[in-house]
């Protein structure tokens, strides 16, 4: 997609990563409709990225929410959708109680599935559109002591994969993007602690922006990022028992961060 034609609508904008996009796209020429809670912070993005753009402050996870946004992007002409609100989710599963599961998923799963139904009529009748779905190699290569969130994030993926399927004879595309570790606040310390033990490679958010500005300047359905994690989510996928030995050898590290009842 040229990105001089694009008017996004941008989720998830208040976070590193969200900013980040937001900062990269519209140096590309695009134009943005930011969504997310924050009013502050929408408000300090968008002085960033200058004219021509627009916030939105909404709950994504109310049904009142999707209705504002969906109104706001039509009023737009919003012609792609960017689902990347998240939230992260470690811990171990058994140790976390219900609404804090059911939070990971509405927000990684639920609110995207919900906010792309709602806008699909819309995107359908534009010339060209996109969706891009933000989900993580988590999705593709679940990991002990993130049980909700790779779940969530493999839905997302498959939701991705179906949907892009079902809209082949139609003019909008969708893109799965998976990253690996990004290196944002959002990351807590017990999360962060645990990349330096098990020195895992994390990215920047500039750095994973740029890889989502190219997939959708260049098409394609589904981009992983990051070596080895790349190889690893791939193996997953053909040999699982492999990873669940490799992923045995560092459980009891897993444990030792995620735990909030072991001694640290």
């Amino acid at each position: 997609m040229n990105l001089q034609n694009a008017r996004i609508l941008l989720t998830g904008a208040c976070g590193g990563l969200g900013q980040e996009l937001a900062v990269q796209l519209a140096s590309a020429g695009a134009k943005l409709l930011l969504a997310g809670r924050d009013r502050a912070r929408l408000a300090a993005t968008i002085g960033m990225i200058g004219s021509g753009h627009s916030s939105l402050t909404a709950d994504l996870t109310s049904p009142e929410g999707i209705a504002e946004a969906t109104g706001a992007a039509q009023a737009f002409g919003v012609n792609v959708l960017i689902n990347n609100a998240g939230i992260g989710g470690f811990g171990l599963y058994d140790e976390q109680d219900w609404p804090t599961v059911a939070r990971i998923l509405a927000i990684n799963l639920e609110t995207p599935m919900r906010l792309t139904q709602a806008m699909l009529p819309a995107l359908k009748a534009q010339p060209q559109a996109a969706i891009v779905n933000m989900g993580s190699t988590f999705g593709s290569l679940p990991f002990a002591g993130f049980t909700a969130y790779s779940a969530a994030k493999a839905g997302l993926r498959g939701f991705s994969q179906a949907l892009r399927r079902e809209l082949a004879d139609t003019q909008v595309a969708v893109i799965h993007i998976a990253p690996r570790a990004i290196n944002t606040p959002l990351n807590s310390d017990a999360v962060n602690a645990l990349n330096r033990a098990l020195k895992n490679n994390c990215d920047s958010p500039e750095a994973v922006a740029r890889q989502v500005v190219s997939a959708l300047s260049n098409g394609g359905g589904e981009h992983h990022f990051g070596f080895p994690e790349k190889f690893f989510a791939w193996l997953n996928g053909v040999a699982p028992a492999l990873i669940d030995r490799g992923l045995a050898d560092k459980l009891a590290v897993i444990k030792q961060h995620a735990s909030v009842r072991l001694p640290r």
